[in-house]
Order: C-alpha cells, then sequence, then structure tokens
C-alpha cells in the first residue's frame, strides 16, 4: 500500500466520521436551527473530504494513464462547487423560513433578531402615526 492510498483511506474516514455526526445531530439536537447547524456544517466538511479522496483516487488513475481520472476529477471539483455554494444557502434560507414561521429556539437566552425585527415594526408604526411615511 503506497502513501497515496494511506491519504485516500484517512480522507475517507474523516468524511465518513462527519457524515455520521450530521446524522447523529439530526437526531439529538432539540430545535430546527440547531440540527441545521450539525446538518450543513458536518455535511459540508464530511463532503469535502469524501470527494477530496475521490478527487486523489482520479489523479492515482490518471497519473498511470486512465482518462477516466480526468473525468473523475472533473465531476468531483463541480459537485464539491455545487455543495460548497448550496449546503450555506439552503440551510440559510431554511433558517428564515423557520424565523418568520414563529419557531422559537429551544432555551435561546438571547433572540437578537426577535428584538429587531421588534423595533423595526414599532418605528415603521410610529412613522405611519406621523404622516412621515409615503
Amino acid at each position: 500500500m503506497s502513501i497515496i492510498d494511506i491519504i485516500i483511506y484517512i480522507f475517507f474516514f474523516i468524511g465518513v466520521f462527519f457524515s455520521l455526526l450530521a446524522g447523529i445531530g439530526l437526531l439529538r439536537f432539540p430545535d430546527v436551527y440547531t440540527r441545521l447547524h450539525a446538518g450543513t456544517k458536518c455535511t459540508t466538511f464530511g463532503s469535502i473530504f469524501l470527494i477530496g479522496s475521490v478527487i486523489l483516487i482520479g489523479f492515482r488513475s490518471w497519473y498511470f494513464g486512465s482518462t477516466d481520472g480526468s473525468i473523475l476529477v472533473i465531476h468531483s471539483i463541480v459537485a464539491l462547487i455545487a455543495i460548497l455554494l448550496t449546503n450555506p444557502t439552503g440551510a440559510h434560507a431554511i433558517a428564515r423560513a423557520a424565523h418568520r414561521s414563529g419557531v422559537e429556539p429551544v432555551n435561546a437566552v438571547v433572540d437578537d433578531l426577535k428584538t429587531k425585527n421588534k423595533t423595526k415594526s414599532n418605528n415603521t408604526a410610529n412613522k405611519k402615526k406621523t404622516g412621515e411615511e409615503k
């Protein structure tokens, strides 16, 4: 077994470990916000290592003369870019929709968005009363 095989296995097991942590976090955490945190952070990090191991496998086969390795590397990089762009964006959209729907975080000490929105609503109401807003 060569050093590249050892690195591939290490990347693979790190990726599997973080993907398993994401699954455990989805089951164990109490509310949508912490579940989103576990699901997106761990799966993104796990996907980076899993796709990294696939890229190393592709480079290794490309080095030994197989053109399939280059296609594997290109497809893996495109998939990684897609994951890195869509995973945080989707989690943000879900968290924002949950907050706007009134889903409260469990055991939250301070909710900055709640006070910010309340202040914003009060300012808008005051402007309407005085006729400043058009």
